[in-house]
């Protein structure tokens, strides 16, 4: 049995706004993930100070789950906005 989509659903005419905008938004991240195993492998050293009670390494790593949540945040605003100005 089952049921229908809870929406009505059409043509997206933001899908390749917000395509474009998960990429940018996909490789910043990634690019900044990167360079956090960049800094592990060749200075771990680095890591291992402590800054306000913690190491940089769980500081980096804390920064690194906030700020996937904040472009989640700017994705979801700007993504949006498009739906509603475009379609």
């Amino acid at each position: 049995m089952g049921h229908g989509p809870a929406v009505k659903l059409g043509k997206d005419n933001a899908a390749g706004y917000k395509t474009k905008l998960g990429i940018w938004m996909f490789i910043l991240y990634t690019l900044t993930y990167f360079s956090f195993v960049v800094i592990n492998a060749a200075n771990p050293a680095l890591m291992q100070k402590v800054y306000f009670g913690q190491t940089i390494a769980v500081l980096y790593g804390f920064f690194l789950i906030i700020f996937a949540f904040v472009l989640a945040i700017i994705y979801n605003h700007f993504c949006s906005a498009a739906e509603a100005r475009l379609n």
